[in-house]
Formats: structure tokens, sequence, C-alpha cells
């Protein structure tokens, strides 16, 4: 039922996943108001509630990623969606030239959005969604 991930593949699943976790902790507590930063303005919300609500999200990620390996088709296509979903927060503090991060120039921002792509194929790599898709569409 369900192809083996090699050990490449369960490395970059585990780091992204620790990754994720610390992200999201970061959210909650030390890094909260950096975070801010990359809150759209346009968003009708208050920012410091869309940095909670992220950084619990994204601690549910990483640990699932960490931990459900049955479901990791699932949680790789979430994650990816995520990065797809934060993605104009990062625009916004490039567009608003918000710093944060060490991100205190527009090169460095821009060389941010690069990173996204990066971190969408690793969760799909990682995790096999990609490769694996086929699972979605065969109930488990």
């Amino acid at each position: 039922m369900t192809n083996q991930l090699s050990k490449k593949r369960h490395t970059a699943r585990l780091i992204l996943g620790a990754f994720l976790t610390y992200a999201g902790v970061s959210h909650l507590s030390f890094g909260r108001e950096e975070f801010q930063a990359q809150v759209p303005r346009s968003l009708p919300l208050d920012p410091d509630l869309v940095v909670i609500l992220s950084g619990v999200a994204e601690v549910g990620l990483g640990l699932s990623l960490m931990t459900l390996l049955k479901k990791r088709v699932h949680v790789g296509w979430i994650a990816a969606l995520f990065f797809v979903a934060v993605f104009p927060g990062n625009i916004a503090q490039l567009l608003d030239h918000r710093d944060a991060f060490g991100l205190d120039t527009d090169a460095k921002r821009v060389a941010r959005l690069f990173f996204q792509p990066v971190l969408i194929a690793l969760a799909l790599w990682g995790t096999g969604a990609w490769r694996d898709r086929a699972q979605l569409r065969n109930k488990d």
C-alpha cells in the first residue's frame, strides 16, 4: 500500500518537520513581533492573531511531518499548500520594505522569495507526496 521512503527522504521530512516546529514555537514566543512584519497590511485581521494562528499551524504541521508516517502523503501536500498560503506574507514584507529576520534590504527580501519554492518542493519530495500522489485517490 505505502511506498517506502529512502533514507534521504526520511531525513528531509524530519528536518522540515523540526524546522516547522521550531518556526511555530518562535511565532508563539520570541519571534512573535518580527513575524508580524510578514503579515500583509491588507489582511483584515489583527497581525498578532495571524502570527499566533500560523504558529499553531506550523507546530501542528511540523509534528505531523515527524510522526504521522502513514499519513505522510496527505501531510506533505498540506505542508506544501501551507507554504503557498504564506507566500503573500513574504511578498508583503518586500513591497512594504519591512525589516525582520535580518532581511533589511530589498535584495535580501527578494532572495528570500526564491526560498519558498524550495520549501514547497522539499515538502513534496521529502514525504514522497508527489511520487505517491495516487494514494490520495486510492483510499488507504
